[in-house]
Order: C-alpha cells, then sequence, then structure tokens
C-alpha cells in the first residue's frame, strides 16, 4: 500500500481513506477474519439480540486515535504508546496507518484474510498469519484486533461471549476470551465513539473512533 508522504495526518482523512480503500480493493483473498472461536456465539440472553450472530463483516473507514499499555514485569514497569489511524475495511479484508505508531514511526498494516502484512521504517517488512501475531512481533503490544471490525459496527464478534446492551439496544460491554471490551457512544449515536479493551494480566487498548463515510 503506498500512501503519499506528502498528507498531513489527521488534515487530509478523507483522502486518506480514499487510499486504503484502493488499497483493500487490489488486495487478494476473502477467507473470514480469524477468531478464538466459530463455537462460542454471542450470549442468547442479551435483551433485544440472538444468540446467533451475522458472520459478514461490515465495510468502514474510520479514523481516531489508539493507545496501547503493556503490563509491568520484573526488569520494566507497566509501557504505554498510542498512535493516530485511519483504518479501511471492505469485508474480511482491511488496510490501515499508523502515524506515531506504537514506538516504530509510520507504519501500514493490511490483511486480505490469509495473510497479515506490516511495513515500517524500523521493522522493515513482516508477515504473519493473522493482525494479533504481527502487531506482537513488531511491537510487543497486544490488541483484540480481528474483533474491532465488529466491535466498531456495534455488534459482538461471532466469537464474544456474554454481550450487554443498553436500554437504547446499543452494545456496551462484551468478552472474548480474555479482553474485556466496554464501548462509549456520543448521544444518541448509534455506533461507539470508544472502545476499551483489557486483560487482566494489564494488557489494555483504547481506541477513539470517528466514523467516516459508512
Amino acid at each position: 500500500m503506498s500512501v503519499s508522504q506528502t498528507i498531513p495526518f489527521p488534515a487530509k482523512k478523507l483522502s486518506l481513506l480514499t487510499a486504503l480503500t484502493a488499497a483493500i480493493l487490489v488486495t487478494t483473498g476473502c477467507q473470514s477474519l480469524k477468531t478464538t472461536s466459530g463455537t462460542n456465539q454471542a450470549s442468547s440472553t442479551v435483551q433485544g439480540q440472538s444468540g446467533q450472530q451475522p458472520q459478514k463483516l461490515e465495510s468502514f473507514n474510520i479514523t481516531g486515535k489508539i493507545g496501547v499499555t503493556t503490563p509491568a514485569n520484573d526488569t520494566n514497569g507497566a509501557q504505554g504508546g498510542s498512535a493516530f489511524y485511519a483504518w479501511g475495511q471492505q469485508n474480511d479484508r482491511f488496510a490501515i496507518e499508523l502515524i506515531g505508531a506504537l514506538g516504530i514511526g509510520k507504519t501500514n498494516i493490511e490483511y486480505n484474510g490469509q495473510t497479515a502484512t506490516l511495513v515500517s521504517e524500523k521493522t522493515g517488512t513482516l508477515t504473519a498469519d493473522d493482525p494479533e501475531t504481527l502487531l506482537k512481533k513488531a511491537t510487543g503490544w497486544q490488541a483484540p484486533i480481528s474483533q474491532m471490525p465488529y466491535w466498531v459496527s456495534g455488534r459482538p464478534a461471532p466469537s464474544d461471549t456474554a454481550p450487554t446492551l443498553d436500554n437504547q439496544n446499543r452494545l456496551i460491554s462484551s468478552v472474548n476470551g480474555e479482553w474485556n471490551a466496554s464501548f462509549t457512544y456520543k448521544g444518541n449515536d448509534k455506533l461507539p465513539s470508544k472502545i476499551s479493551a483489557a486483560q487482566s494480566q494489564g494488557n489494555k487498548v483504547v481506541m477513539t473512533i470517528d466514523h467516516q463515510n459508512r
């Protein structure tokens, strides 16, 4: 994926998102995003929402900021980093550009449904079978990237458990493996403006969302 170096971020969001969408359309492969388990469906006890979730991902363009925190260990205290992002999604394929990218500089991440690719000046080109493995390989950070396209659309991922809704039938919390996610909305918006996901051992991701051209 090639995005002009001259585009100021986030001043020309729409131009950047157009470039991201173009990159997705020329990316091959259409297999589904990998999730931790296809057998765990969202809880049927949630009012107004069936336990059987649709598998098809929605297409979207979003921008915003993402912050990541890792737990303290024997040698270091808790570590954190942040980046501005532009994310273009077409079905199960996506392209993400990160600016100030979590300690490794400007970074492009693409996923074609089969293989994830990351390119930055610091790491060069890296590939992995899924986005989570790729991000951890490049930065050491952990984030539930495969679940985010569903969460951004305001619904549980197919492998989520225990989703809960508010009185407007909006998703306000969900669980995916070790990740516990919560969702914040502006006013009566139907789509979340912020997603916070955390693990008990201390990994945390906070993602603000500006929805574009849905």
